[in-house]
């Protein structure tokens, strides 16, 4: 075991505002990057559906989405600003610029064998949630060989999974910085206070509330944080961006919503206003 001794840093507005590049009014959406989310099931395509609108709340130039083909036509007539390509078909990933895959895509032997050839074939900056951190803890050979600077964003639950169970928050952070260097990672432990850690520079978000904990959320982040990766940003970077915003954006929705009725498609439609409060 890798002896760790734990300094926290909060993530502030300062470290954020300093990290986000401002957009050239010149651009175009071929200077913003293509992400690729692989994402959704029968019946879970909310997930999906969250991530890809994430995504595009987030800054990517283009977006492609892969979902089952039974599924197509609800990611289509609900984000028509995403492309779609069915699971099956022959994609070049070499394509894209960044790659999120887990939300809602299930445990089944054809999600098993999607994010194997993903791990295998993709070579460019990856993020694994929810479900592929599920198949991923039942392959525990496979973590020494993610590609280094993965972003893995279990919460506490799939974090136990993947690593084994932890008494308190204080013991799975530790671990989480741990296994963080043991493997070359990063690790987005989601929470009350989300902890980001790599290779032993570890911080805590500042943003958030009790508004999140609800399902959805984490879809978000996937979505937030692929972009951020799209767009060139480094993984520990666009991995901090993102928690942030995610929950200031959480935070400015709280003005209208209630802790209890807020849910994460109106966190959303808050992330413009997220983006014009760091960086004023």
């Amino acid at each position: 075991m890798i002896k760790t001794f734990i300094l926290l840093k909060s993530l502030d507005k300062k470290t954020i505002k300093a990290l986000i590049r401002p957009r050239i009014a010149s651009s175009h959406k071929g200077n913003h990057g293509h992400a690729l989310i692989i994402a959704g099931s029968k019946g879970r395509m909310g997930a999906c559906v969250i991530a890809a609108r994430a995504c595009l709340r987030s800054g990517a130039g283009l977006l492609t989405v892969n979902v089952p083909e039974t599924e197509h036509l609800i990611l289509q007539v609900t984000i028509p600003e995403a492309m779609v390509v069915m699971q099956g078909e022959d994609t070049d990933l070499k394509s894209f610029s960044a790659a999120g895959i887990g939300p809602g895509i299930g445990t089944s032997k054809a999600s098993k064998k999607l994010l194997q050839q993903v791990l295998h074939h993709f070579h460019k900056p990856l993020l694994l949630d929810a479900d592929a951190l599920t198949i991923l803890s039942e392959q525990q050979s496979v973590l020494k060989n993610l590609p280094k600077g993965t972003i893995l964003t279990p919460h506490p639950k799939e974090f136990d999974r993947l690593f084994g169970n932890h008494k308190n928050e204080k013991e799975r952070t530790k671990k989480a910085i741990d296994m963080s260097i043991k493997y070359g990672v990063i690790i987005v432990l989601k929470g009350h206070k989300t902890v980001i850690t790599h290779n032993g520079d570890t911080v805590v978000n500042s943003t958030g509330n009790a508004g999140l904990a609800k399902g959805g959320s984490g879809d978000a982040l996937t979505g937030i944080i692929t972009a951020f990766l799209a767009q060139g940003y480094q993984p520990f970077s666009a991995a901090k961006i993102g928690v942030y915003l995610h929950g200031l954006a959480a935070d400015l929705a709280l003005q209208q919503q209630s802790m209890e009725s807020m849910l994460i498609t109106d966190v959303i439609e808050y992330f413009g206003a997220a983006f014009k409060k760091t960086m004023r």
